[in-house]
């Protein structure tokens, strides 16, 4: 799948295209009906099947720090969005500039002009442009002046409840990883790059693959029993602990995880760890000591939730 970073990046060889624009936040079942219908729609065309995405999220400029916690990070979208056979994935810069262009320009310059687009799929209640002027009954006249098919997304709905980002969020914050699970088609996960840490579990017998999270805000935190994937399929059961070490007087957001029965070099590798089930909250201890029973009795639960024998830990 082909990335496209902004705007002035779009070529004249992109003219011609199917579309979708959205958010995408965890790219979950709701949005894989709509994606699943483009990519059709893209091999009736003859054409590429495309995805708009912003970065920032929209309601991240407009609210600042008080916008909810992603699910997917721009990463983790290309992957899934790659995965489900679309073609192109336009990451547009969303900021002040070009949330102050005219409808008009939006359509004309962009989807029109640009982009070619011969088929659009948008929410109904869609909203772009400045002061958010332009709506679905825009694009409708729009389609029929420049001859592109409109079509508005349908509620994917599973026991009569629509799937939505926030849903997710609410049963990952309500711990209920079975449902958010449910919603996404998959488990979560979350995915970075392995970097060196401050080796702390080495000392203590269970050493750690610390993998770096990009996220301004994290939707979960606590111990999880966890499965990490290696990006070229070997898949590894362990335990994890997300948040920011208070025991250690930690002070930003980590995910440090232990892998069981591995031996080997992750440094530098990108990984994508699921959470399979969560053991408790995170939470800060007198003394290292009693962190390190702690940390006993979490493998041993995660051991007996994958079904494996117990066993001393191995180095990373």
């Amino acid at each position: 799948m082909e990335l496209i970073r902004g705007i002035h990046n779009i070529k004249p060889w992109h003219h011609g295209c199917v579309l979708t624009i959205g958010n995408f936040d965890g790219v979950h079942l709701g949005h894989q009906a709509v994606l699943g219908r483009l990519v059709e729609q893209a091999r009736r065309l003859k054409v590429p099947a495309c995805v708009m995405v912003f970065e920032p999220q929209p309601q991240e400029l407009f609210t600042g720090g008080e916008a909810p916690p992603r699910l997917t990070r721009l990463r983790e979208k290309y992957q899934q969005l790659a995965r489900l056979g679309i073609d192109r994935l336009l990451c547009v810069r969303f900021n002040a500039d070009f949330a102050a262009q005219s409808p008009d320009e939006f359509i004309r310059g962009l989807l029109v002009d640009r982009l070619g687009v011969r088929f659009l799929v948008v929410g109904d209640d869609f909203r772009f442009g400045r002061n958010r002027g332009g709506d679905f009954e825009l694009l409708t006249r729009a389609g029929r002046a420049f001859d592109f098919e409109l079509v508005s997304t349908q509620s994917w709905r599973m026991n009569s409840q629509r799937v939505s980002s926030t849903l997710i969020r609410e049963a990952l914050a309500a711990d209920r990883l079975d449902d958010a699970a449910a919603m996404l088609g998959r488990p979560f996960s979350l995915c970075g790059r392995v970097e060196h840490g401050a080796k702390l579990g080495r000392t203590i017998g269970f050493p750690t693959a610390n993998v770096a999270l990009k996220r301004q805000v994290i939707p979960v935190s606590g111990v999880y029993v966890v499965e990490l994937w290696l990006m070229n399929g070997h898949r590894y059961p362990g335990v994890a602990n997300i948040g920011d070490k208070p025991t250690v007087s930690g002070t930003r957001a980590l995910l440090e995880v232990h892998l069981f029965d591995f031996s080997g070099d992750l440094y530098g590798k990108q990984v994508e760890v699921e959470l399979r089930h969560k053991l408790r909250n995170e939470q800060k201890f007198a003394s290292f000591e009693l962190l390190k029973e702690q940390i006993q009795r979490d493998a041993a639960e995660a051991r007996q939730w994958f079904g494996l024998a117990s066993s001393q830990p191995n180095g990373m």
